[in-house]
């Protein structure tokens, strides 16, 4: 779990415009809420942000106008449709040992069971509660030989020490589809001739 440190600024001005001041200077203006405390306004680098994002569930040491010190995690990010800028970040308050419930991606490896079968994610992100200072990046699991008709549910991924399912044990996380023979175009002219 990669821990990155952002030094924020608060922020006064609220609203559209102050927001776009806000851009204009390749800062993101974001949320910091939790614990039953009142939402904090703050301001990032915008750069630092991105780069940050990119890992999924960063942890994120906060060093608020150089006075406190707060760990966070990203709960919701808005980005520009078009350009894909950062528009707005609302982070969770976390402290040290505190669980927390987060999605971690489900990477696959392994080939199928030879035939042209599909592999269908039914979840693309796993839901768990964790430490928040020990949040896995992702979990991987094997599809080798698997055919159609199979699926991988929930509790049959291995999760890292101090991990636990955060949904039903159940739940279908994979699943193989048999591949669909598609019809030529005689073939489907003799149903028609054959139906008539």
């Amino acid at each position: 779990m990669s821990e990155v440190k952002l030094s924020a600024e608060t922020r006064t001005e609220f609203g559209k415009g102050a927001a776009r001041r806000i851009r204009r200077e390749n800062k993101v203006p974001v949320v910091l809420y939790g614990h039953g405390s009142d939402p904090l306004h703050l301001t990032l680098p915008g750069h630092d942000l991105l780069l940050a994002l990119r890992t999924p569930n960063v942890l994120i040491a906060l060093d608020i106008d150089g006075k406190t010190n707060e760990l966070a995690i990203p709960k919701a990010v808005q980005r520009d449709p078009l350009k894909g800028f950062l528009e707005h970040v609302d982070l969770l308050l976390v402290k040290r040992g505190e669980k927390v419930t987060v999605e971690i991606p489900v990477h696959v490896e392994g080939e199928l069971a030879p035939g042209g079968n599909l592999l269908e994610h039914v979840l693309d992100a796993l839901p768990v509660e964790t430490e928040a200072t020990h949040i896995p990046e992702s979990v991987t699991v094997s599809v080798e030989g698997l055919e159609a008709g199979a699926s991988v549910l929930a509790k049959d991924i291995t999760l890292p020490s101090g991990t636990t399912l955060a949904v039903e044990e159940d739940a279908v996380v994979l699943q193989v589809l048999a591949a669909q023979a598609e019809e030529t175009e005689g073939e489907a002219a003799e149903e028609e001739a054959a139906e008539a």
